[in-house]
């Protein structure tokens, strides 16, 4: 009988040891990432307009160089199994230089208001997108909007519409947003950090200032790719100001007994594991979908994780490079069956402007080196080993799971790190880039997500 007592109280101490544990918050990273020392003085909190703009000479300069690329044969019939496909990376080039309108893309950017502050030590990029009408009695929602690699805050601009006006896209008008979206530093038009160890929490930390000082006290969040990372962080270090958490990319980075269990009998037996019969079609056969997935996709990874300004410099320089190395990841991470066609599938679900606006944001901004050392900061430390990594999430969380994402997580893994899922939607197509992709779908899922939240008033329910 006394055996069973020290039991039942070891067991209830280390329940009560790890329970405790898990409720902590990710520490605020207060750095400093501009050049030199930190002044003494008190930093410029100003926010001020940003317009776009692109001199004549930067325009001649660009056109000279892709006048000068050099293009390598590609290998007969291999498609975009070898990477872009030189042969249709011509035609690209050609539309580039003789029919892309750049100034009229600036002119799309500038459509929207953008405004940069400056925030331990760099200047921080971001657009602001206020409801153009809001009902009586009805406040907006802010909703901070986190890109990842190789996008940027043109990713949004399709969607920002459908949640500042719902109403006029057939969405209805219970929930409206003001929208923010920020470049990530060392992306876009924010500033690149000028030290070392700026990782995502860094990112989390900058972003949650800025919303404290636009003056939102409490807000939703929504990323995927990096902006997954980002915002999960921002959850943990201010789980009582982020109402809620929307995702459409989650990842574990830590595998135990139970996850290795269900990679091995889960196709066989999903309920005992708590798969749906989706889950297995998007996870199995394993080895096919998920491990040689990692092998065959991860390889720029591990090239940014480790060196990313020795392939960065010949990006930098190179337009063409630029487009081909961003290119392939808009063919691939949008639909892998996508690398059987000689054009990659690119314009099944883009057109050539959305893609080279995009990529001439980061070739006006030369943040090529800078967004790719986002990585080396992420990863280089190993994966499993930061503090974010081991704390759970309490907020409540939605995730769109969209079918041609690069990996599936089900629900049964990610609700142990995320213990507050609220709503877990297979969405019923779209891949890596969501919001540019099927910006229709996101919004919707984004406002069932809010509706629960608000309705049930959850984010006043955490860790409870």
């Amino acid at each position: 009988m006394l055996l069973e007592v020290f039991l039942v109280l070891g067991t209830l101490l280390i329940y009560f040891f790890f329970s405790k544990k898990n409720e902590e918050t990710l520490p605020f990273k207060d750095g400093w990432w501009g050049r030199g020392q930190k002044p003494v003085t008190k930093e410029d909190s100003s926010i001020r307009p940003f317009k776009l703009e692109t001199a004549e000479e930067e325009l001649s300069d660009l056109f000279r160089r892709l006048d000068q690329a050099r293009f390598t044969e590609p290998l007969e019939n291999s498609c975009f199994h070898y990477g872009t496909n030189s042969v249709h990376l011509r035609k690209v080039v050609s539309y580039w230089k003789n029919q892309f309108n750049w100034k009229k893309q600036v002119e799309v950017l500038n459509k929207y208001p953008q405004f940069k502050t400056k925030i331990q030590g760099i200047d921080i990029h971001f657009v602001h997108v206020k409801p153009p009408h809001l009902p009586e009695g009805q406040a907006a929602k802010p909703l901070l909007m986190v890109h990842g690699w190789p996008g940027s805050f043109y990713e949004f601009y399709k969607i920002i519409p459908l949640l500042t006006d719902p109403a006029s896209h057939g969405l209805g008008d219970e929930h409206i947003f003001e929208v923010i979206c920020p470049s990530i530093p060392g992306y876009g038009f924010s500033e690149a950090p000028h030290k070392q160890d700026f990782n995502s929490v860094s990112a989390a930390s900058v972003f949650y200032e800025l919303m404290l000082r636009l003056g939102f006290n409490e807000f939703y969040t929504q990323g995927g790719d990096a902006g997954w990372l980002i915002c999960t962080n921002l959850a943990q270090i201010a789980p009582s100001h982020v109402k809620g958490l929307h995702l459409n990319m989650v990842m574990v980075s830590k595998l135990g007994l139970s996850h290795l269990l269900s990679i091995l009998l889960g196709q066989y037996f999903p309920g005992l594991f708590g798969f749906q019969d989706e889950d297995v079609r998007r996870m199995f056969p394993f080895l096919k979908k998920w491990l040689y997935k990692i092998l065959s996709e991860s390889g720029y990874a591990h090239i940014q994780s480790t060196k990313p300004d020795t392939v960065g410099c010949g990006l930098n320089d190179s337009p063409v490079g630029l487009a081909a190395y961003i290119l392939e990841k808009f063919s691939s991470w949008t639909d892998m069956e996508f690398q059987n066609l000689e054009d990659g599938g690119l314009e099944r679900k883009f057109s050539l402007d959305d893609l080279l606006t995009n990529i001439m944001i980061y070739w006006v901004s030369g943040c090529i080196v800078s967004s790719m050392r986002f990585y080396k900061e992420n990863l280089q430390k190993g994966i499993g080993t930061q503090k974010h990594e081991k704390l759970t999430v309490q907020v409540p969380t939605g995730i769109a799971a969209f079918p041609n994402e690069i990996l599936h997580i089900p629900q049964a893994w990610a609700k142990k790190k995320y213990t507050n899922i609220v709503s877990f939607h297979f969405m019923p197509r779209g891949g890596h880039f969501a919001a540019l992709e099927e910006p229709e779908l996101l919004a919707k899922d984004i406002l069932q997500f809010v509706d629960k939240v608000e309705k049930e008033q959850l984010w006043k329910k955490k860790g409870e």
